[in-house]
């Protein structure tokens, strides 16, 4: 897949085109992708999927960055095993912002990527304020010479899946259900940085995984998921513990993962973790003993939830 920083590139032929934030490339948008690969591939053209970087709304509103399903090098990751032909990625800037709906579809879809096609979600909003649509975008597309094809909604029991509410899954601790809309276990990714070293003392060391600013951080409370190393080239089940660690009267919140059946140094290590299953909810315990029995009752669901043969 040719990755490219904006859309200006000369002597691109005609081609597919499909636009959107895709935060999560979660399975709407896997439809909405794969519509547009299979129609290039159908037409003979090149398959484009236009995003933005960074997030609109942040841009639009400051203050008001969502949370990030996935970082961009992910996302990239995620599009191109779709079989994506060329992923735009565009600066989205206040004057970019400004574009009016027909100074979009002319700059971006006619004059520069040579759109034939364009494949959008039903609720697909363009152009500065949203004031743009897919009827409108119908209408302009009979004027600039390409067809427009909505891809329907993907939903479960009445439910659309969206970017927003796999986002509040996440907030609320409910990976089971931001699993099912994503496809795949929800993704958190950072670097291993040292803690106050107190899980070693109890004889549960752990990796502490510092996150970005934007990032989707599940609810506060103990889950079962797999320890990611970079290139995905290992996955260690982990036991990961996501709060303020109230036993020791913390203010922090950190994201703590016991890797079981793991000894190593992974400090500076860029990592990953992939949420499975909640166990429990985060609490406060009047010593060390329970806690620590507590501990080794999550260890062992985290075994069985993972690795349901050897439970």
């Amino acid at each position: 897949m040719e990755r490219w920083r904006g859309y200006d590139v000369p002597g691109f032929g005609r081609s597919v085109v499909t636009i959107g934030v895709f935060d999560g490339v979660h399975l709407g948008h896997q439809e909405t992708i794969g519509h547009a690969v299979k129609r290039a591939r159908d037409l003979g053209v090149r398959s484009v999927v236009v995003t933005f970087d960074p997030h609109p709304a942040e841009v639009v509103r400051p203050g008001s960055h969502p949370a990030v399903l996935t970082e961009p090098a992910r996302k990239a990751e995620l599009i191109e095993q779709l079989g994506v032909d060329v992923l735009s990625v565009i600066p989205f800037t206040l004057e970019f912002s400004r574009l009016s709906p027909e100074a979009f579809v002319h700059d971006v879809l006619v004059e520069h990527l040579h759109a034939t096609l364009v494949v959008v979600g039903e609720n697909f909003r363009f152009g500065h304020r949203a004031a743009g649509d897919v009827a409108l975008l119908e209408r302009l597309g009979r004027t600039f010479g390409f067809t427009v094809e909505p891809a329907p909604l993907v939903a479960t029991d009445g439910t659309v899946f969206s970017s927003t509410y796999i986002r509040s899954c996440v907030d609320a601790g409910d990976v089971g259900a931001a699993t099912t809309a994503l496809g795949r276990p929800h993704r958190l990714e950072g670097v291993v940085v040292r803690g106050d070293r107190r899980g070693r003392e109890l004889g549960f060391p752990t990796a502490n995984l510092f996150s970005g600013p934007y990032a989707a951080v599940p609810g506060d409370g103990v889950y079962a998921g797999w320890f990611v190393r970079p290139g995905g080239r290992e996955q260690i089940p982990a036991a990961v513990s996501i709060g303020t660690n109230p036993t020791f009267s913390g203010r922090e919140r950190r994201v703590e993962a016991y890797l079981l059946d793991f000894d190593g140094d992974l400090y500076g290590e860029r990592a990953a973790l992939d949420f499975v299953a909640r166990l429990r909810e985060m609490r406060r315990y009047d010593g060390i003993d329970p806690l620590i029995a507590q501990i080794a009752e999550d260890v062992a669901q985290t075994r069985a939830v993972l690795r349901p043969s050897e439970g």
